[in-house]
């Protein structure tokens, strides 16, 4: 009688991991993984050496995309990397060319190497939340003032980046809300993208040969199993066409810094 009371509570614990993505995580998101510096190195694009210290790793990046855009109109690139929309963005119904222009930046980033779920969300903010591998920070779901998304993203180029308001502190900071297309062209939509800055990957929007949506994922948009990069397991955020893109509640670990 004991042991059918026994199967009876796990097949209970089961039942209810099945509705709450948090309770049951597929992987070792709960342990502490160290991530060595040669994933890091994976970011290219940057404008000193990465390297760890006291637990943190620094990666510094002027922001400027290595892809062409229509945003270069009249900065110092233009004749190297202008190129007019193309209208090849599939999520942009009619390309609002914004007035900001691409700038170079000191973007320095501060991010854990052993990152772990922290017991309380931290919300994302304006500004850069994570670095891609060509080091054009990610921004979060949010317009100016909080706002969706949805008007704002008539004005993504062909790369699905663009560049904030303004010229100093943080403006016009070229930026991607959503899947860097110049990235999962060229490296796969099934593939490390960068990190947040509580330290955890961003992985493309497919994975084993299927594309994901924000319903696979849990509310901080990620889960955990194991991956090419980390055989292990480990707690991983992805990029989804639907809405929130990257990130939901707050980073699921506890984050960083980023200096501009």
């Amino acid at each position: 009688m004991k042991n059918i009371w026994h199967i009876a509570f796990l097949f209970f614990i089961l039942l209810s991991c099945d509705d709450d993505k948090d309770c049951c995580p597929s992987g070792s998101d709960d342990n502490e993984v160290t991530i060595p510096l040669s994933l890091y190195q994976k970011i290219y694009k940057t404008t000193s050496d990465i390297y760890i210290e006291n637990g943190f790793v620094y990666i510094n990046t002027d922001g400027v995309p290595d892809h062409k855009s229509p945003y270069f109109l009249g900065t110092q690139w233009e004749s190297e990397k202008y190129v007019p929309y193309d209208g090849s963005n599939p999520f942009v119904t009619n390309f609002n060319f914004n007035p900001n222009r691409i700038s170079e930046g000191n973007i320095r980033f501060k991010i854990p190497i052993s990152p772990k779920k922290s017991s309380t969300t931290t919300p994302t903010s304006m500004g850069p939340i994570g670095v891609s591998l060509n080091g054009v920070p990610f921004y979060n779901q949010y317009a100016g003032g909080g706002a969706p998304l949805s008007n704002e993203i008539n004005s993504f180029d062909q790369y699905n980046g663009h560049p904030a308001p303004g010229r100093g502190g943080g403006g016009g900071r070229y930026h991607y809300h959503m899947e860097p297309f110049w990235l999962t062209q060229n490296y796969g939509k099934n593939t490390l993208l960068g990190f947040l800055l509580d330290g955890f990957p961003i992985y493309g929007p497919e994975e084993n040969g299927s594309e994901l949506n924000s319903s696979d994922l849990d509310n901080h948009h990620g889960h955990s199993h194991p991956t090419s990069d980390f055989p292990g397991g480990v707690y991983h955020y992805h990029i989804t066409s639907d809405a929130p893109y990257l990130n939901g509640v707050g980073y699921y670990g506890a984050p960083g810094t980023v200096n501009e």
